[in-house]
């Protein structure tokens, strides 16, 4: 099975909810998330973030689920990393 472990977004936000609670919602969605959220700009009514998310196996669907029950978009993924954990035990 192939895992994203480690993964780079590009997300647009309202300024509601802060982004500790973002960053919190985030990590919510799997058992092992690292986050580190960076604020890039911010203007009248939005903020533009770069999430990074690191873990075993990252569920991405359930990470954009996260992100737009919040209000957020996703502009884009920058960067991830992937494993191919088949035959690893």
């Amino acid at each position: 099975m192939v895992s994203i472990r480690r993964i780079v977004l590009d997300v647009l936000k309202p300024h509601q909810p802060n982004a500790l609670d973002f960053s919190r919602a985030i990590a919510e969605a799997g058992t092992d998330y690292h986050v580190r959220l960076t604020v890039l700009e911010v203007d009248e009514s939005t903020e533009t973030l770069q999430i990074v998310l690191e873990a075993k196996s990252i569920d991405f669907e359930a990470v954009q689920s996260a992100i737009s029950d919040m209000g957020g978009s996703l502009h884009s993924i920058d960067e991830v990393e992937v494993q191919n954990d088949a035959g690893v035990n």
